[in-house]
């Protein structure tokens, strides 16, 4: 299955799954913490200045995806939202933290991966943070990559595929603003919306043209 999640939508999946491995006693998340988590300052690349109804249709297309679930709990009056990575990918904790690395973070070298991830899990040793990472890549339906070596950088970076195939020149060494990212996950969802609508007309133009013959035949 081709994931190809938004900017948006891989961010708020990575802080899903990031709070729920630092701070399992508030979670699952309301939407107003799960904002916050995509616009803190800290553990995020690239900063991102989201408003609830944009983490709104995030977490829509993640559920559409099977990425995520919305709770509504006796204890509590708000809605809340928590992330179906680890069954619907089938992972491991220990993986999620690495894919919640890449998703929350962007792209990383091997040692960056998993000295970032190390405030989630404590791992043996890179070994074990490379088995892993290989063992995501070599699945059927990859959920890593390892990208071509960028110019004046001595190692090789990984990157999530959630968000689909990355083209080579996407990994040039000057990022994309945050609010580009923004802008192109809105017009990813409005074109999406556009074609649902068109097929659906398309649908009910037949459907119409089928019922004027059938009512012919009794004319």
């Amino acid at each position: 299955m081709a994931w190809n999640l938004n900017a948006v939508e891989a961010r708020v999946l990575g802080c899903l799954i990031e709070k729920q491995v630092a701070t399992p006693d508030v979670y699952p998340m309301t939407l107003n913490s799960v904002t916050l988590a995509c616009n803190q300052r800290s553990n995020r690349a690239p900063m991102m200045s989201l408003d609830e109804a944009s983490v709104i249709r995030a977490l829509d297309g993640l559920r559409d995806n099977k990425l995520a679930s919305l709770l509504t709990l006796a204890t509590s009056r708000a809605t809340k939202y928590a992330h179906l990575a680890d069954s619907t990918l089938h992972l491991e904790k220990q993986d999620l933290v690495l894919l919640c690395e890449l998703l929350v973070r962007g792209p990383q070298t091997l040692a960056e991966l998993r000295a970032h991830a190390e405030r989630l899990w404590v791992f043996s040793d890179a070994a074990e943070v490379e088995r892993r990472v290989t063992e995501m890549m070599a699945r059927s339906e990859p959920l890593i990559v390892l990208l071509p070596r960028q110019p004046g950088r001595k190692e090789q970076r990984y990157a999530q595929l959630l968000g689909g195939a990355i083209a080579v020149e996407e990994t040039a060494a000057t990022a994309t603003e945050p609010a580009r990212l923004i802008v192109q996950a809105e017009n990813e969802r409005i074109a999406k919306l556009e074609n649902e609508v068109s097929t659906l007309s398309a649908i009910i133009t037949r459907m119409q043209n089928q019922f004027a013959e059938f009512r012919r035949q009794f004319e």
